[in-house]
């Protein structure tokens, strides 16, 4: 039998003020820095609703994803700012299907248009890295000093290219 977890038991929910302190409390102990007022003054905004979502598993909340949307030379890109799912739930295939969920969402997008996703992972994370890599990011540059109350400081930029989806040309 496989460890792997059935896809209907994972489902996701945008982010809404209603929400909010389930973010919160999961980003608490899921990250080891403190997010700013901003950052959950942002994940609540409506353009990003495709892509700031809770994960649950059996309509439990076990994890969280966060973008945003950068627009630069006529090009928008979606950083994504934070995926993790609760210690327990790992190794199960959710973290996949989360990031599988974002890409389509990123695919389908059309306004703007999203050409791409891209991320940092501290350079100490090979796991998140190889993660990564294994969903098609791959390595575009070194951040030097990205992180300042965490060390290692440095951070690897991880990107994908997002083709769009059928339908969403246009």
């Amino acid at each position: 039998m496989s460890s792997r977890l059935s896809p209907s038991r994972v489902s996701f929910a945008s982010v809404t003020p209603n929400n909010l302190g389930t973010v919160r409390k999961l980003n608490s102990v899921l990250f080891p820095i403190k997010y700013s007022e901003k950052f959950y003054n942002d994940i609540v905004q409506p353009q990003v609703e495709d892509f700031c979502q809770l994960i649950y598993y059996n309509d439990i909340p076990i994890g969280t994803m966060c973008c945003r949307i950068e627009a630069k030379d006529g090009e928008a890109k979606l950083y994504l700012m934070t995926l993790a799912v609760l210690a327990p739930y790992r190794s199960r295939g959710i973290g996949s299907q989360s990031l599988q969920h974002l890409i389509d969402a990123a695919a389908a997008h059309t306004k703007p248009k999203i050409n791409a996703i891209y991320l940092h992972v501290q350079v100490s994370n090979g796991d998140a890295k190889r993660f990564y890599e294994r969903h098609g990011f791959k390595e575009v540059g070194l951040y030097e000093n990205y992180y300042k109350k965490i060390t290692p400081h440095d951070a690897w930029i991880l990107q994908r290219d997002i083709e769009p989806s059928k339908g969403a040309e246009g």
